[in-house]
């Protein structure tokens, strides 16, 4: 059985502007969030073993660290 459904041709323009322009925000967010833990690791970088230390960090451990929302490892 087979069910046609019949969709104006508006509509069908706007949803995919919809979704042309909702892939370029999310790729946005992700350059944003890219550049975010860029910062966040080279901050850590920066800093002395003894000041990572009193953060509970070894310098193998920072981008564990960094990522550590957006992967398990």
């Amino acid at each position: 059985m087979a069910i046609i459904v019949d969709v104006p041709q508006g509509n069908r323009i706007a949803a995919g502007l919809n979704r042309v322009l909702s892939g370029f925000l999310n790729f946005l967010v992700s350059i944003s969030t890219a550049q975010s833990r860029v910062r966040q690791i080279e901050f850590l970088c920066a800093l002395s073993d003894e000041e990572l230390a009193q953060r509970g960090l070894t310098r193998q451990d920072i981008v564990r660290h960094v990522y550590r929302d957006a992967y398990y490892i």
